[in-house]
């Protein structure tokens, strides 16, 4: 039924919409269900391109099972001290690491990242990531390390502890924004000197400044979104 858990008829509904071309929110709407579910699950059975209604539907009975039969663990990734209903969070959660992954993000990378995100404080030790996401210290320490070179994330300690926090704040998709300006500009440079290269009034020459000419259009309007970020992120810090 709508709302509750997808049956094994839903999910042949969803292989078959796929089949179709479907998007996510088309095939939520056949279903009656939120685009989000329709994420969430495709992605967690294969993606798009390999989902399996009745392996799918085995996998998710399997991972049923598993929950069932675990011990519960503490989850840190939660604070105190405000009302959350533990299973809305829990799918907030998927629905966010699904969409990262969507965007490019490996599975690892970005279940670290959705699970400094539902924090309060936007900070976590190694130790909370490994008993919140129930995996091993190497798999946090290689997704890390991974996220800070990206400048996703940042290492921190805070005075009077010994341990070392990964932090996350709202500058981290600005960071994201200007290495995106970054390698366009130089995406940019190089098409003009291929430009220069193949003679601008070649059929090749022609493509390549046309395609400079949209890129040198994001990066003004990224330059300009960024500009306008900044000048919000004062006004907001300015009000007592």
């Amino acid at each position: 039924m709508p709302g509750g858990r997808l049956t094994s008829q839903d999910r042949q509904h969803i292989a078959a919409g796929l089949a179709e071309g479907l998007g996510y929110t088309e095939i939520g709407q056949r279903l009656g269900r939120p685009a989000s579910t329709i994420l969430r699950e495709v992605t967690r059975n294969g993606g798009p391109d390999a989902y399996e209604a009745e392996r799918a539907h085995q996998a998710t009975k399997y991972r049923a099972r598993r929950r069932v039969q675990a011990q519960p663990l503490p989850q840190p990734g939660l604070d105190d001290g405000y009302e959350r209903e533990l299973q809305a969070v829990q799918d907030f959660t998927e629905t966010l690491t699904a969409l990262l992954v969507q965007s490019g993000l490996p599975r690892m990378m970005a279940r670290v990242m959705a699970c400094l995100y539902i924090t309060d404080s936007g900070t976590l030790t190694a130790t909370a990531l490994v008993q919140r996401l129930h995996v091993s210290p190497a798999s946090v320490s290689h997704a890390v390390t991974f996220l800070e070179q990206q400048g996703m994330l940042r290492r921190e300690q805070l005075p009077g502890e010994r341990r070392e926090h990964y932090a996350i704040d709202d500058g981290i998709w600005l960071r994201s924004l200007l290495a995106d300006v970054q390698m366009n500009d130089a995406i940019v440079a190089a098409i003009q000197r291929g430009v220069e290269i193949l003679g601008p009034t070649s059929p090749a020459g022609a493509r390549l400044e046309s395609s400079a000419e949209l890129l040198r259009l994001i990066a003004e309007a990224l330059r300009q979104v960024m500009e306008q970020w900044r000048h919000t992120l004062a006004a907001r810090n300015a009000v007592p």
